[in-house]
């Protein structure tokens, strides 16, 4: 998959290239927005833009933007990321792309015109044949782009656009883990970003898994913490996320640590404020144990996907109930991930 990650500077050397009577490929069929998440909704649009390529003879492409534009226009409303750029590339690679632009988005990106956009992304970049977006898609400065303005500059720059409706959101509540009080309807209609962070803001990670079409996955470092989990015969991978990103409710989990080298291995994770050493934490730690693991984990990078959520976070009266209730939290993370 070839990455473009300065737009402008592709489309200079694209109208350098036909003036000197070189060769110019095909063009793209593509489609554009943030795809936080890469969930099975943004793969359903990416099909079809791959499917339309075939017709046309041409490359298929997807314009993305970095950062999310809501952190640059309204950055106390931006939403928390599912996935940053690198895992959002490595997801889009796995789709059969062609071509990912990932547009540097600024204030001066935030003014431009829609038809600005179209001119130097679309056309002038990917040479489009053909646009594949939302129903409801809006871009540009004051968000008056939109599928019908879209359809009117296709006109005449040679390519056509498609609205595509979005992915109906399962109509059934098998998901569930029965732990929290989520009401399905809250979740929307449609598979969308949104109702995956709602998910997992109630630690139903199942059901974002559902939505996304694989289990969510947190990054970041591991740190060094207090010990205090080695100390009580638990040891724990201590992972420091950036701020920005989507993490699920307080409570314990059974999950996938991946280790820097990929492979994969069972893990019983708590996210939460461990009420029973600390009356007032500032903040939630992920804590990942790994079953039957032995190394060192200090400072390098670790990735934690969530399967199942096991219990909400709870106060112990003493370390003793604390360790027989992580013995039956392991217990049930290693039965429940030998059938994944």
């Amino acid at each position: 998959m070839n990455v473009i990650t300065d737009p402008d500077a592709a489309a200079r050397e694209r109208v350098a290239a036909a003036a000197s009577g070189a060769p110019v490929d095909a063009g793209h069929a593509l489609t554009i927005g943030v795809f936080d998440g890469v969930h099975i909704g943004h793969r359903t649009v990416i099909d079809r833009v791959r499917a339309l390529a075939a017709d046309l003879g041409a490359k298929s492409a997807l314009v993305t933007f970095d950062p999310h534009p809501a952190k640059v226009l309204r950055p106390e409303l931006a939403p928390e990321l599912l996935t940053g750029l690198d895992q959002k590339l490595e997801l889009l690679a796995e789709t059969g792309l062609d071509t990912v632009v990932v547009v540097p988005f600024d204030r001066a990106r935030a003014g431009e015109s829609a038809e600005e956009f179209v001119d130097s992304v679309l056309v002038g970049c990917l040479g489009a044949r053909a646009v594949v977006v939302g129903e409801d898609f809006h871009f540009g400065k004051g968000r008056l782009g939109n599928v019908e303005l879209l359809k009117q500059i296709g006109a005449h720059a040679g390519f056509q656009v498609y609205g595509h409706g979005l992915l109906p959101r399962p109509s059934d509540s098998s998901e569930l883990t029965g732990h929290t009080d989520v009401d399905f309807e809250d979740l929307g209609s449609a598979v969308s970003s949104t109702a995956v962070r709602r998910a997992l803001t109630v630690g139903e990670v199942a059901l974002a898994a559902r939505l996304l079409g694989r289990a969510h996955e947190v990054r970041g470092v591991v740190a060094t913490g207090d010990r205090r989990g080695r100390t009580i015969g638990f040891p724990t991978a201590n992972i420091m996320v950036e701020p920005g990103f989507a993490v699920p409710a307080d409570g314990v989990y059974a999950g996938w640590y991946v280790l820097p080298d990929g492979a994969r291995w069972p893990a019983a994770i708590n996210i939460g404020r461990r009420p029973t050493f600390y009356e007032h934490a500032e903040h939630s730690l992920i804590e990942a144990h790994l079953l039957d693991f032995d190394g060192d984990l200090y400072g390098r990078p670790a990735r934690v996907r969530f399967v199942r959520r096991l219990r909400g976070e709870q106060r112990f009266d003493g370390i003793d109930a604390l360790r027989a209730q992580l013995d039956l939290d392991i217990n049930a993370a290693r039965t429940l991930l030998r059938e994944e």
